[in-house]
């Protein structure tokens, strides 16, 4: 008898255990929950009393993207909503590269994000594509920078999934890798992505359903605008010549499985 107490006693300590470890859970999730809800109260009112909006910089039915002033400073930033999940900024504050704009906050609410950082200035590759393409030697290290930005975003777990001419900018002679809207944090027990996210034509075949996005997918997206630079074409409609084009062919596979495994891999044959 003595034994089937302890026994019992034993199985309440540790369905107590349980029960204190599912609300301690809990507890913390609310309380993530009721900072980001507070931070995007404070950015939002942050937004309407010491910055000036300067001009919008694209506007769609999910998302806005504004040029603002600070008042105090006279310094420019870039203040975006959108509907849908900051995790990625989240995952990039505090984080200083010369190849990833610099996130200053990020917060959600609602299903609504929004996030403010930094204003690089320059031309993107879409506006420089409009007078010419590139030659190889003008290609090479803008897709290098592009793949040390995407191995920053990768080490994060991220990916970007949105890879295109418009959300590359030309700063100096460094290209920066911008718009993490549609970008999520990959996850081991998903099969697929909850959202069908990207831009068509620069989209791993992947995005639309067939499997999860991972690194593969932005190394897929990295080889269309690389051969986008280099002939103005996709490279289902003309491929760039020569190495590039091995090159191109080997990021733009359909399996996953026959791409570069990582953007250090795609460098070293670059």
């Amino acid at each position: 008898m003595d034994h089937f107490f302890i026994q019992l006693f034993n199985l309440i300590l540790q369905l107590t255990d349980i029960i204190v470890s599912v609300f301690a859970r809990k507890t913390i999730c609310n309380l993530h929950r009721v900072r980001g809800v507070l931070i995007y109260e404070f950015l939002m009112h942050s937004i309407e009393t010491e910055f000036d909006p300067v001009k919008t910089l694209r506007q769609t039915k999910r998302s806005s993207i504004e040029l603002v002033r600070h008042r105090q400073s006279g310094k420019y930033y870039v203040f975006r909503r959108f509907e849908g999940s900051c995790e990625v900024y989240r995952k990039l504050l505090g984080i200083t590269c010369p190849y990833l704009p610099e996130i200053y906050e990020a917060a959600e609410k609602e299903g609504k994000a929004a996030v403010l950082e930094e204003y690089v200035e320059g031309d993107t590759i879409a506006s420089l594509l409009e007078a010419s393409v590139f030659t190889p030697e003008q290609t090479k290290p803008i897709i290098e920078d592009v793949c040390k930005a995407l191995w920053v975003l990768h080490e994060a777990g991220a990916v970007h999934r949105d890879i295109k001419p418009e959300n590359v900018i030309l700063r100096g002679k460094t290209a920066v890798l911008i718009d993490f809207d549609a970008s999520r944090v990959f996850k081991e027990e998903r099969t697929a992505d909850t959202m069908v996210l990207g831009t068509t034509g620069y989209a791993a075949p992947e995005q639309y359903g067939m499997s999860q996005t991972d690194a593969r997918s932005d190394i897929y997206s990295l080889g269309v605008l690389m051969n986008v630079m280099l002939t103005g074409s996709h490279p289902s409609r003309r491929l760039a010549e020569g190495r590039y084009g091995r090159i191109v062919r080997k990021c733009t596979t359909i399996d996953p499985n026959g791409r570069y495994r990582s953007v250090i891999h795609l460098m070293e044959d670059l």
